[in-house]
């Protein structure tokens, strides 16, 4: 897959991933997409372990989950470090 389609599958899996996830999340559409990047390079590594050539073309279903459940993992440990509500003691 092509440097292009890959971030290209990363900003719609942060999309998914943004999506998927309920609540109100700090960040705009910017943010969501970097994430997603950054969610799909971090699946892609992880589902190297599983599959040999996880993103083999753009339309891999493995390459979708992957780009997915990555992006969930860095999002959700993205708002669990900073959507911290104010607590009062």
């Amino acid at each position: 897959m092509g440097f292009l389609a890959f971030l290209l599958l990363g900003l719609i899996a942060g999309a998914i991933a943004r999506l998927i996830i309920p609540g109100r999340q700090k960040g705009g559409w910017f943010l969501t997409l970097i994430l997603g990047v950054v969610g799909a390079m971090l699946g892609g590594w992880i589902a190297g372990f599983f599959v040999e050539d996880a993103y083999e073309n753009f339309w891999s279903i493995p390459a979708w989950i992957a780009a997915i459940v990555g992006a969930l993992i860095v999002t959700i440990i993205f708002n669990l470090l900073f959507n911290k509500r104010g607590s009062r003691v």
